[in-house]
């Protein structure tokens, strides 16, 4: 039952964070910046503490990775201010405010009161401005920050426990959902490093969405050849990173989320079936979720492991591809071509 509970909160919070993509504000602007944020704090830790500082013993990397990450909401607050169009010296005052809170209530912070001072830039003499955005806009971003950790920790973090928990009981079940939703998620508009650090994942449920999205770039890269989405450089960006190419995604949803199910459900389950884990939150990234992997597991299992999921998800993006060869897809040339 707790599994059932787990995977429907998850799926009306990616629907949330979909829908605050495309109808919000700056919505794509303002999750573009909590990508990046992601990447500033959680993408850190994960090379510095968890990699060169757990597994390789080097202690000044690890206090870099550990000071990085701990400002993750900092950074989220301060990058999503510039994204709308905050004065990057207002964006940073606001940022600083969000100290010591996590990633969402500082992005969430951020978000909201960088409408305010975008306001205040606008209608308030030059001057008057800083002293009055210093005087209300700190404050009123802590007190938002302050006000919404709770509720993230009630709420977000007691899904990721819940789903920690179900891993255990039915981990092929966990395997399907975690990598499969995950995978997408890494395809999609959204961030699965954003997701995963906010649902605080750690253990075999970070390991499934580590590993499944590190096994996805071989199969992103198939369906990107073979069903002649882009050019050469295109088909390589969206194996390295898809966000690159979110555009030839969103038009191409069937295929492209279908396949990157399959696929993240197939090594979901060989993750959870092997007992793997990930104690560093936010790390569903290629190679950063695969080289951390090697801090909490035997190194011939992470190696072993990965070249087995190489191999399926190629086969299972080769297949897929054949699969929609003749569905009517959207490539990049066209997509440029439509904005002359």
């Amino acid at each position: 039952m707790d599994i059932i509970v787990g995977t429907i909160w998850l799926l009306v919070v990616l629907a949330i964070f979909t829908l605050f993509n495309y109808k919000a504000p700056y919505g794509a602007k303002a999750m573009g910046a909590l990508a990046s944020a992601a990447c500033a704090s959680f993408l850190v830790e994960a090379f510095h503490d968890s990699f060169f500082g757990s597994v390789l013993g080097l202690e000044f990397l690890k206090e870099v990775g550990m000071a990085n990450g701990a400002l993750s909401g900092v950074a989220a607050a301060i990058l999503v201010a510039i994204a709308i169009g905050v004065q990057p010296g207002y964006a940073v005052l606001m940022g600083l405010a969000a100290s010591g809170t996590g990633i969402l209530p500082g992005f969430l912070a951020g978000y909201l009161v960088s409408f305010l001072v975008k306001w205040m830039q606008k209608k308030i003499p030059g001057g008057l401005d800083l002293i009055l955005i210093i005087i209300v806009s700190a404050p009123l971003t802590r007190a938002l920050a302050l006000f919404i950790a709770p509720l993230v920790d009630n709420s977000l973090l007691q899904i990721g426990e819940i789903l920690i928990a179900s891993s255990e009981s039915s981990p092929v079940i966990m395997g399907i959902i975690l990598g499969g939703v995950i995978t997408v998620v890494a395809t999609a508009p959204l961030s699965s490093m954003a997701l995963t650090a906010m649902l605080g994942l750690t253990g075999t449920p970070m390991a499934i969405g580590a590993m499944a999205v590190f096994g996805s770039s071989f199969m992103n890269y198939m369906i990107f050849h073979h069903l002649k989405l882009g050019e050469r450089k295109d088909t390589i960006a969206f194996a390295i990173e898809p966000l690159t190419q979110a555009d030839v995604t969103s038009a191409n949803p069937i295929p492209i989320y279908g396949i990157n199910f399959m696929g993240g459900a197939c090594s979901g389950i060989l993750v959870a079936l092997l007992q793997m884990v990930n104690e560093t939150p936010g790390t569903a990234t290629p190679i950063a979720g695969f080289a951390v992997m090697f801090a909490y597991n035997p190194a011939m299992k992470v190696l072993l492991v990965g070249l087995a999921l190489i191999v399926i998800n190629l086969i299972v993006g080769f297949l897929g591809a054949k699969v929609f060869r003749n569905y009517p897809v959207i490539t990049k040339q066209e997509l440029a071509e439509r904005d002359y």
